[in-house]
């Protein structure tokens, strides 16, 4: 793996030993909750970037139609076995391998009820470009569900500076970087548990209160490994959907911090 590229797969592909009925519940409820529906009967979803396929899972239970791609054939994999565990054989669900700056498999997908881009666009190298082009497939009165790391000014590029140290170094050495970070992350959480008598809580119950299913651990390797990496403030990402005759009618900020803000956007008629 180059230095310019963290290979999400192969932590996705750890991650399905993790999941269970709980976790999909979460992804679940999350869809729900966002995009304040009960379910998806009778709706299409496109899941770009699908990562594990844990919310091509999720939209799929709640009734959806559904088309997953990724760029990463690892991740593809994921999407693939969770669908042979789940739906196996099932006709309204697709899996395959695609990228979301490729104008002419995009061009092939047509328009969809709703377009889900979680944590993906701002690892593409391109993310402006990438925000434009899933604009274009989401039908008149569909929904986009985007979220995208927020911008933090120079603490996003100090990051940026940990990210490309992790992914130069061989994986046997990559140790140096992640177990600082990993203090960094959750330091002070661990120490403020430890106070209250309640040592390692937060980071034994993650998984359970994570919107993505992840472990803890896995989050901070993806979060450390994670290139490429962009980011946008909420406003630049309203204005630009704005532009596009997009309304937002959802939005979940990560208050300043180094996580994601979430959107639901509507296109008009």
């Amino acid at each position: 793996m180059s230095a310019s590229r963290f290979s999400f797969g192969e932590n996705w592909s750890r991650f399905l030993g993790e999941l269970d009925e709980s976790r999909i519940a979460q992804a679940e409820l999350s869809l729900r909750q966002m995009l304040e529906i009960e379910r998806l009967d009778g709706r299409s979803f496109l899941d770009v970037g699908s990562g594990s396929g844990l919310f091509s899972l999720a939209a799929r239970r709640l009734g959806a139609s559904v088309h997953s791609f990724d760029y990463d054939s690892q991740s593809v994999a994921c999407a693939a076995e969770l669908k042979r565990r789940y739906f196996p054989d099932d006709a309204v669900w697709a899996v395959e391998q695609g990228s979301v700056l490729d104008a002419e498999y995009l061009g092939r997908l047509g328009t969809w009820d709703v377009v889900y881009a979680w944590g993906v666009l701002h690892h593409t190298g391109a993310m402006w470009q990438a925000l434009e082009n899933v604009a274009r497939l989401v039908r008149g009165g569909g929904q986009l569900y985007l979220a995208i790391y927020n911008d933090q000014g120079p603490a996003s590029r100090r990051w940026l500076r940990v990210k490309q140290a992790y992914n130069r170094l061989p994986s046997w050495l990559r140790w140096l970087v992640l177990w600082p970070a990993l203090v960094r992350l959750w330091g002070p959480t661990t120490v403020r548990d430890v106070l209250r008598g309640r040592p390692l809580e937060t980071w034994r119950g993650y998984a359970a209160s994570s919107t993505r299913g992840m472990s803890a651990w896995r989050d901070v390797v993806d979060w450390v490994g994670g290139l490429p990496f962009e980011v946008a403030r909420p406003e630049q990402v309203f204005d630009f959907y704005r532009d596009r005759g997009f309304v937002l009618r959802k939005l979940k900020t990560c208050g300043g911090g180094h996580g994601c803000n979430e959107f639901v956007f509507e296109r008009l008629e």
